[in-house]
């Protein structure tokens, strides 16, 4: 299993995680704050978050190893 962690003063809102890993992520257009979903997911969805957080121009988006 896994913890997404948002830096969110790194994160600028460009919604490229929300286009990767919409599953994952979410852009709230009422307050410009970025949802993420599911928190801690499970490693079938590794690849979505992987594909998110590289996708993130702002590098905001970490994956951290929980067991």
């Amino acid at each position: 299993m896994m913890r997404i962690h948002v830096d969110r003063a790194k994160c600028a809102q460009h919604g490229q995680c929300e286009i990767s890993a919409p599953e994952i992520f979410r852009l709230d257009h009422d307050t410009d704050a970025l949802v993420v979903l599911v928190p801690e997911p499970d490693n079938s969805l590794r690849d979505l978050v992987e594909d998110a957080a590289d996708a993130c121009p702002a590098g905001a988006i970490h994956i951290v190893q929980i067991t």
